[in-house]
């Protein structure tokens, strides 16, 4: 008698305890943004059309002209795209590939224009090559400090709460 009173309680804390759950987390989240699918797709395709339209530019330029506007249409892409993502996602994540990829795209053009030299690209390549450096060492110094940041503040809330 005994045993079938402690199952039938084990089970009705079962059930309860799932049932909870599950409608805790079929709810979403209050702090998650709604994102609007279908604006974000036009707004891609509007990127997309926008650098189909910036390259077809670059169709009647020849040689090195030619691959420098390509160079700069292919970047502003690639910029206009990450921050798409960021504007829709704002994490430090998307906002380090904001920075990421305006780093990378002046620095594919800069050695674009550096082909064009006669006397000194290679000079010119390594200057590129150096700022892209820097500038990339600066993203993962300022991600840094923000990991840093948000460490710090989570853990003074902690404290706080303690």
């Amino acid at each position: 008698m005994q045993i079938k009173l402690l199952s039938i309680a084990a089970a009705l804390a079962l059930a309860f305890a799932g049932s909870t759950y599950a409608q805790s987390t079929s709810t979403p989240r209050a702090d998650t943004p709604k994102v609007d699918h279908k604006a974000k797709k036009a707004e891609e395709d509007k990127i997309e059309a926008d650098a189909k339209a910036a390259k077809a530019k670059c169709d009647p330029m020849k040689g090195n002209e030619k691959d420098v506007c390509q160079a700069e249409a292919k970047a502003h892409e690639k910029v206009a795209k990450a921050e798409l993502d960021a504007k829709y996602s704002n994490t430090p994540r998307n906002q380090r590939k904001v920075h990421e990829a305006k780093a990378e795209g002046d620095y594919e053009v800069a050695k674009e224009k550096c082909e064009s030299m006669k006397d000194g690209a290679h000079a010119c390549k390594k200057e590129a090559k150096a700022k892209y450096d820097r500038a990339k060492a600066d993203i993962k110094a300022k991600d840094a400090r923000a990991d840093k940041n948000r460490a710090a503040s989570t853990g003074s809330t902690a404290e706080r709460t303690k």
